[in-house]
């Protein structure tokens, strides 16, 4: 086996240190990161005033929008529940209507959490179902107010609301097909009877 030169063995003895600094700042960073959310959670005992990156899947971005103190595009740890986003939104508003909404939902990425806003004299019908003729809001409307579309009945009604809750929210009438048992002549009753 031929000998290295001094060249070479100084190169190495650099590599192997520039190696042991990355491994030794990486494993110094996974401490930081889990004091860091410690701190932030309450949990800490104070902050370090550091900043550090988060791996992938440990938070999720959500726009709380509707009926809450401080509408927004949020950041929330993996796992977070709806609850959690309204309560990061500054708290409903007054006039909200939470329970329109799932607040033990979890929360998906890029998910818009939309707390709706009670309608006026909706305290004197809650459960009842409406007879009116104009369309429903599809993002306040109660399973009471679905089951008095024609071909829905209370576990379509039921359905719709969950399905509604789990994507914090519907854009288009058309997302309803995805429910199961909404049909074709169902959802020409629904684009009739709702509105986004």
């Amino acid at each position: 086996m031929p000998e290295m030169s001094r060249s070479q063995v100084i190169v190495y003895a650099a590599v192997a240190a520039a190696l042991l600094l990355v491994g030794a700042r990486a494993i110094r960073g996974e401490g930081a990161t889990e004091s860091s959310f410690a701190a932030a959670s309450g949990g800490g005992s104070g902050g370090s005033g550091s900043f550090s990156i988060s791996g992938p899947g440990s938070e999720t971005v959500v726009d709380v929008t509707g009926a809450v103190r401080r509408p927004g595009v949020y950041r929330m740890p993996a796992g977070s529940r709806v609850n959690d986003a309204v309560a990061r939104a500054g708290g409903a508003a007054p006039g909200a209507e939470l329970e329109a909404i799932n607040l033990a939902a979890r929360l998906a990425d890029g998910q818009q959490v939309v707390v709706p806003k009670r309608a006026p004299g909706a305290a004197a019908v809650a459960g009842a179902a409406e007879t009116e003729e104009g369309p429903i809001s599809l993002g306040s409307a109660t399973v009471g107010q679905l089951e008095g579309i024609e071909g829905i009945g209370p576990v379509t009604a039921a359905d719709i609301v969950e399905f509604r809750d789990e994507h914090g929210g519907l854009s288009s009438v058309d997302q309803l097909d995805q429910v199961p048992g909404i049909g074709p002549a169902t959802m020409e009753s629904l684009r009739a009877r709702l509105q986004p």
